[in-house]
């Protein structure tokens, strides 16, 4: 492509609304623009670097016989309520009517959709198994949509589906989806983990992220030897807890804590370190939402721990992470106002963390107002209805599945593969019949990529203060060409002759012929970050020392006009 002739406009100044360097750069560099909050235009670079991971992503499924197809984005709400999950996907799914008051959904996933389509033909065992992909646009209406592309209401995203005849089949569907996705994100380049994940509302028992490394990810991940996971799931065990077998049970007390409302506050007050206080949180621990009474619970953990929810939630089997009880809802069932609550003389189930179980004459609240209770133990003091993790795991805590301790990370999500067993095709009738004519049930899968994520995840985990650093797999051209001397024929004539020669081999070339600055040239092409930068100038012509630029490192190649095509396919191979 000739910049004379195509849309491009790129920006000096840092948008205001940019948080993340990637969303910054795809900004100022055209890649991207917005139209309302979480929904963007893709400029013509930026869809050549989606159609280019879009291509990698095709190949390595069509290897594996996965069969395209394409799904309508508006879906009716019938579909959805037979999965339950028209009120369980909550206001995330953008619901709206039609002329005749019909109620429809835009689709944020196409389980329901897929599940639909597969019914109305796969009869018998010999139909299967079945695996069937499709790109399409989605949308899930995000309560503060962000970082431009990371977290957009609008977006582009392969989904595929596996359907086999038993578990042990779709497992290995799910394997070979697991082999595609870890050969996708190779062949991108980028520098990517898979962690072991939760499954959400989408359901299932079993569940991988692929995540992309970066500093500012919006995800925990936690890493040894041998295993990794999203924190949301990561197992929390104590590296090195202390042994308090042998100390004796003291006598509980009451005293006065008044105004003393957190748990820093109480640890400065008594001078104890919050990891030897107790804090007591409370949930609503119903599993429907049509359910009216408030079924309440306590949940113990160490002071210096944090709650994870999505713990909670998958021991109690809900679609959604409990809801904590309003400070009104705590006073009724305690007494007191939440800060003064604690688990002793309590009517409802306590569920306590493990970390707490070796914890003695610890201090808790009194559940009367502005006092607490010191020495308190359970087993005597108190009964526990489960004792269960429910902390956030950390970097330092143990190796679950290995040795050593783990490490921490930062990632941003942009695969994930479930398998989700027979939760739809129940819900859906979904069956076929067995070679003993019996119906049964199909087994399912069910495998992400956010495309347009990926594109730009990449690019926060790969650029520096000029600009975006491109890796060749996705990169919209291969070879930016810097045109310093527009007027000189000579100069243009080896331009279009090396534009035109590369065009031939195969390999994608951006030619500024702009008349503008050098240094403009310079400015735009450290911007939009091609892997390759070659300048034609009549300088560097009359000295046969013409300049070919690695991005990624900035190395320099001073070559004649002769052997530069040679260099850049030797470079691009």
């Amino acid at each position: 492509m000739k910049w004379s002739s195509s849309y491009l406009y790129t920006l000096k100044e840092v948008p205001a609304d940019a948080e993340i360097p990637s969303h910054q750069l795809m900004v100022r560099g055209g890649y991207i623009k917005k139209l309302a909050q979480g929904i963007y235009t893709y400029g013509p670079l930026a869809l050549r670097a989606i159609r280019k991971f879009e291509a990698i992503v095709r190949d390595e499924l069509n290897k594996r016989n996965c069969v395209e197809l394409l799904m309508p984005m508006v879906q009716p709400k019938e579909l959805w309520e037979e999965t339950n999950r028209w009120s369980e996907m909550g206001k995330g799914l953008l619901k709206f009517k039609n002329r005749t008051d019909q109620e429809y959904c835009l689709g944020a996933t196409h389980e329901e959709v897929i599940t639909d389509y597969v019914r109305k033909d796969i009869k018998s065992y010999r139909d299967l198994p079945v695996n069937l992909y499709q790109v399409q646009t989605k949308y899930r209406d995000e309560i503060r949509p962000r970082f431009g592309l990371m977290r957009g209401r609008e977006f582009i995203m392969k989904d595929a589906y596996s359907f086999d005849p038993d578990e042990e089949a779709a497992k290995k569907s799910y394997q070979l989806m697991r082999e595609a996705y870890t050969d996708i994100f190779t062949r991108v380049g980028a520098d990517f983990r898979t962690v072991k994940a939760d499954s959400g509302n989408i359901g299932g028992n079993l569940s991988e992220e692929f995540h992309i490394l970066a500093e500012t990810g919006e995800d925990g991940l936690l890493v040894g030897e041998g295993f990794a996971a999203n924190v949301e799931v990561c197992p929390a065990i104590e590296a090195n807890p202390a042994d308090n077998s042998s100390v004796k049970e003291e006598k509980l007390e009451k005293f006065e804590t008044k105004g003393l409302k957190t748990i820093d506050d109480l640890a400065k007050a008594t001078k104890q370190p919050a990891s030897s206080l107790v804090k007591s949180l409370f949930f609503e621990a119903s599993k429907k939402e049509s359910d009216q009474l408030v079924k309440p619970i306590c949940v113990l953990l160490k002071g210096s721990d944090e709650m994870n929810p999505i713990k909670l939630k998958n021991f109690l089997g809900m679609a959604n992470p409990p809801r904590m009880l309003t400070d009104e809802e705590v006073k009724q069932v305690t007494g007191a106002s939440p800060g003064s609550c604690g688990p002793v003389g309590l009517e409802i189930p306590i569920f306590m963390d493990t970390a707490v179980d070796n914890m003695k004459n610890y201090t808790v609240g009194a559940n009367v107002d502005d006092y607490h209770l010191k020495n308190v133990n359970h087993g005597r003091d108190f009964k526990v209805a489960k004792l269960m993790d429910l902390r956030v795991a950390r970097e330092g805590d143990k190796n679950p599945e290995g040795e050593g301790t783990l490490q921490g990370y930062r990632g941003i999500e942009v695969g994930h593969i479930f398998y989700l067993g027979n939760k739809y095709s129940k819900a859906m009738k979904a069956t076929y019949l067995d070679q003993g004519g019996k119906a049964k049930p199909i087994e399912m899968g069910c495998y992400g990529i956010g495309i347009s994520r990926v594109v730009q995840a990449v690019i926060e985990q790969s650029h520096d203060k000029d600009g975006i650093i491109w890796p060749k797999s996705i990169a919209p051209y291969e070879v930016h060409i810097c045109l310093l001397d527009p007027k000189d024929q000579e100069i243009v004539g080896l331009a279009n002759s090396l534009y035109e020669e590369l065009k031939v081999e195969g390999i994608d070339c951006l030619l500024d012929d702009r008349d503008e600055r050098p240094g403009v040239k310079f400015k735009d092409a450290d911007l939009l970050g091609m892997p390759l930068r070659l300048v034609l100038g009549r300088r560097g012509m009359d000295e046969g020392a013409l300049e070919l630029v690695e991005r990624a490192t900035k190395k320099v190649h001073k070559l004649s006009a002769d052997k530069i095509k040679s260099k850049i396919l030797e470079l691009l191979k």
